[in-house]
């Protein structure tokens, strides 16, 4: 039953109102140009999600512009056509000159994939893809997928599920001496049960996957053949010449590891040539290479490059391979000690078209400390330019870059995002990028924010000293309401990740109802370079949660916050950090919500898709024959938050999905025991679809709702009446 001060919140606009009016604003998810005769108009098309919480489910829709260049570096915008609804659309992909559209469906009625070609005219082509029974299910999302273009804009590029033989009925006659099938073989009855790996946590139903061509003028469909037996391919393209296809193909023996989020497995870009079935590898044969990138001319390959092993997320190289040379230079390093200038590249995918018209110039996002970046790239000189740095903007995303025309969204933590586009200069003139409104969303008066930068203590007064590279934490304030505010602390997963300034819908809901928002980088996230982010490791426990609470105190001590009313949030690491702060400072929070927690290491050696990281983040190596040893087994419960779990006082919600492959939901249930034993309010949400990122329109709202109900009532509801009092 709800309590007083939880009626009291949902009468005010509780969490439920609050959550439904900021989910409303949508997120920009693909953008494409396509040219008008003279070159001086462009058709913008646009898609768009948000959740639509009656229906539960997310919509999408897509939207229409007009962009024309009225001068060198100037544009007039307007809206081409209402917005429409997409119903059943898996995949698109815009031809390079604009002119056709390919589009992946689901067929609801029959469960079958479609894969259609529009036009001008209209439809021209409709291939039912499962009829034809060359494959399996097609990859939509994830480090496989992709749907590319020819040159010639005559054949289609996409990865799918290898086709698995289909089990035989059982015979219909259970009876002794009923007739079976004369084909059927005990051999492949025996095969029914056996294991098949697959990808890890987000990419369970992925195993085997195959590169597919389709060839529209020929109207045929061919799984391609010469691939290694030991590589996955994806993330294909067409060679210059249409003669090939290039494509990343990770290596999958001797078994498969997690690949969401783990950008550190072996990879490489190889180049299959379609007449003689060679397969040429194009990068490094012991590295971890993705995204490649060819440019307009042809003539040049872009690609990402990281280390192999250690962390799951990196700072990376930037690689450019010349086409008929096939030689590679490495165009930007790894980044170990930051700069104001630059600070690495962190993201594991380059924009679908980042080259500028030039085939010398790219863009592409990045995180720099608490900020995401949009930086211009001159590969023949390797020079970075941040096109937006100093913008009010804490997050830039490229959508596309077309004829010099950059498409883009910006947000904030008190703006959702707002679709803007440019005109990109000529070389050495990108400065300063005029932007101009498409969409502009209104920012929300009740969220304030700044950027706090925390330098960590030396002299024996932090735990850990090593690596004593400032690190930052982002600070969202209510605007309603009396201070002092109370605060919830949030120490991200990864732990390799960032919270860069962004536009979250969650934290701005908890400003809303009066709470003010810690988001802590602690050392080891990314946007600080290598060197901090290698600085965490074997330091896990300590450094980490040594970095949250000094954030927590130097917030407390420099921003009107109420000191008696902290609560932590977090997520999978993040919730290993906050329950080792429970234990430690016992009295100093007064909640708790914590969703697909890490409590007991050596437990999941077992049941993790990423066993590896249990070994490098105590900073042992990992090799697929290791065993575990007694000692080591020792360390990972000394480092656990189980282990001290006798300690906590402080009221634990906890919120796991049962389908999780990184971190077991038997994680939190054995937490839970252990809580409720002894006395510790404690409360378990079991989510029988969720994965480890708990994703899902409707189970996106269940926690968030669960999370600030549980902080409302442990913490009270912050005033609004001036007194600076706040209820029990």
């Amino acid at each position: 039953m709800a309590s007083g001060t939880e009626r009291g919140a949902e009468a005010a606009g509780g969490p439920a109102t609050c959550y439904r009016e900021l989910s409303r604003f949508p997120a920009i998810t693909r953008a494409a140009l396509g040219a008008a005769a003279g070159g001086q108009t462009f058709l913008l098309y646009t898609e768009c999600s948000r959740p639509d919480l009656p229906r539960r489910w997310l919509l999408r829709f897509s939207r229409h512009y007009s962009l024309r260049r009225t001068g060198s570096s100037d544009l007039a915008v307007s809206r081409a056509a209402l917005s429409t609804e997409i119903h059943n659309q898996l995949l698109s992909q815009d031809s390079p000159t604009g002119q056709h559209r390919a589009v992946l469906r689901h067929c609801p009625q029959r469960g079958h994939e479609l894969l259609e070609v529009w036009g001008s005219s209209g439809r021209s082509h409709s291939v039912d893809l499962t009829a034809l029974g060359k494959h399996g299910e097609v990859y939509t999302e994830g480090p496989f997928a992709c749907l590319a273009w020819s040159r010639s804009e005559t054949r289609l590029l996409y990865v799918a599920e290898k086709c698995r033989p289909k089990p035989r009925p059982p015979c219909p006659w259970d009876v002794p001496g009923a007739a079976r099938p004369v084909e059927e073989d005990e051999d492949e009855e025996g095969e029914q049960f056996v294991y098949r790996e697959d990808w890890g946590e987000a990419l369970s139903t992925r195993s085997v996957p195959v590169l597919c061509a389709l060839d529209l003028e020929g109207s045929s469909l061919s799984v391609l053949e010469g691939i290694p037996e030991y590589l996955s391919p994806g993330q294909a393209l067409w060679s210059p010449d249409d003669r090939g296809v290039v494509f990343v193909g990770w290596w999958h023996e001797p078994f498969r590891l997690g690949l969401s989020a783990c950008s550190n497995r072996r990879s490489g870009i190889f180049h299959l040539d379609l007449a003689s079935g060679h397969c040429e590898l194009l990068s490094a044969e012991h590295g971890a290479a993705c995204s490649p990138r060819l440019s307009p001319d042809g003539r040049r390959l872009l690609y990402l490059e990281g280390g192999l092993g250690g962390p799951h997320r990196q700072c990376l190289r930037l690689r450019m391979l010349t086409w008929q040379t096939r030689q590679t230079v490495t165009v930007l390093d790894v980044v170990q000690e930051p700069t104001e200038a630059f600070t690495g590249l962190y993201r594991e995918a380059l924009p679908p078209r980042c080259w500028a018209a030039d085939s010398q110039r790219a863009v592409m996002g990045t995180p720099q400390r608490s900020r995401t970046d949009l930086l211009l790239v001159d590969t023949e000189v390797a020079t970075v330019t941040n096109l937006t740095a100093g913008s009010p903007e804490g997050c830039w995303e490229l959508l596309t870059l077309q004829w010099d025309l950059l498409v883009a969204t910006c947000s904030a933590p008190h703006h959702p995002p707002s679709l803007v586009v440019a005109v990109l200069p000529p070389a050495g003139r990108e400065l300063p990028l005029c932007w101009v409104p498409v969409e502009d969303a209104p920012t929300v008066p009740s969220v304030t924010w700044k950027t706090l930068t925390v330098r960590p203590l030396c002299g024996g007064q932090s735990p850990v000293t090593h690596g004593a590279q400032a690190f930052e934490a982002l600070l969202l304030s209510p605007t309603d309401g009396t201070a002092p505010h109370p605060l919830v602390v949030c120490p991200h997963g990864g732990p390799h990740a960032v919270f860069d300034a962004r536009w979250r819908p969650s934290m701005a809901a908890l400003c809303r109802l009066g709470f003010a928002v810690l988001l802590v980088n602690y050392r080891g996230s990314l946007g600080f370079g290598q060197a901090g982010i290698s600085s965490l490791l074997s330091h896990v426990g300590e450094q980490d949660v040594a970095d949250t609470q000094l954030a927590v105190e130097q917030a407390l001590s420099s921003e009107p916050l109420d000191p008696h009313r902290l609560a932590l949030l977090a997520g999978s690491h993040g919730a290993f950090i906050a329950l080792h702060l429970l234990s430690r400072e016992p009295e100093r929070y007064q909640a708790c919500a914590l969703r697909s927690p890490v409590s007991n290491l050596p437990a999941l050696l077992g049941t993790s898709d990423i066993p590896d990281w249990r070994y490098t983040s105590l900073g042992l190596p990992y090799s697929f024959e290791r065993v575990p040893c007694a000692k080591e087994l020792a360390t990972m419960l000394l480092r656990s938050p189980i282990a001290q779990a006798a300690r906590v006082r402080t009221p634990v919600l906890l919120c796991v999905g049962a389908r999780d492959r990184r971190v077991s939901p038997t994680q939190a249930l054995e937490l839970y025991r252990v809580l409720r034993a002894r006395g510790v309010p404690v409360r378990l949400l079991w989510y029988p679809e969720g994965g480890h990122a708990l994703a899902g329109v409707e189970t996106e709202a269940n926690v968030f709702g669960n999370c600030a109900r549980w902080l409302l009532r442990h913490l009270g509801q912050p005033r609004q009446d001036g007194t600076g009092q706040h209820s029990p």
